[in-house]
């Protein structure tokens, strides 16, 4: 059964529920589990998108963007993947070739965090919800993340609400200076 975590946080800048989700994105990717964060309209995609480009600082995050028809858009992974290759010695394999490597695995998806604002590519991992709806395929995930930052405190406990009435376990997080 899908296990879901809220992760509220002190801090209420616009921008801290992306900056948390990059953070828990390195985590899943570290323990390789693929990723896919759900967002509200293609704008909060292209936000999302130059955020893992860089950060946690100077720390490129492998993704790709899921359009509409489901098609994918993996030029950030390959130019990663090229501009590491040459800081590399040849024999070095790079955190973009191991996940392109992974992908294999997973029917020639090319990175570990996909972000979007319609579907997923994938059935499992973690899938980080900064829409403001529960998207409907939820329960084809191990992990949900809801990340809960000021105003959004309202939408947080709607959501709790609906996973706890369909019984869905339910783990709480508040996080105080998160980023130190």
């Amino acid at each position: 059964m899908t296990r879901v975590d809220f992760y509220v946080l002190e801090d209420l800048s616009e921008d801290a529920a992306m900056r948390f989700a990059c953070r828990l994105c390195l985590k899943a990717i570290q323990g390789g589990m693929p990723v896919h964060v759900q967002l509200e309209d293609k704008t909060q995609v292209a936000a999302m998108d130059t955020l893992l480009w860089d950060y946690p600082k100077h720390r490129f995050l492998p993704h790709q963007l899921i359009t509409e028809t489901g098609e994918t858009t993996a030029a950030q992974a390959e130019t990663a993947s090229e501009a590491q290759s040459t800081e590399k010695p040849a024999d070095a394999t790079t955190d973009n070739e191991a996940s392109k490597d992974q992908s294999k695995d997973r029917g020639g998806v090319k990175s570990p965090i996909h972000l979007g604002c319609d579907g997923p590519l994938h059935d499992s991992g973690l899938l980080i919800n900064l829409a403001t709806q529960v998207p409907s395929f939820f329960g084809r995930f191990d992990r949900v993340a809801e990340i809960i930052v000021g105003e959004s405190k309202d939408q947080g406990r709607e959501h709790y609400k609906f996973y706890r009435d369909r019984g869905y376990p339910l783990h709480h997080h508040d996080l105080k200076d998160w980023e130190n």
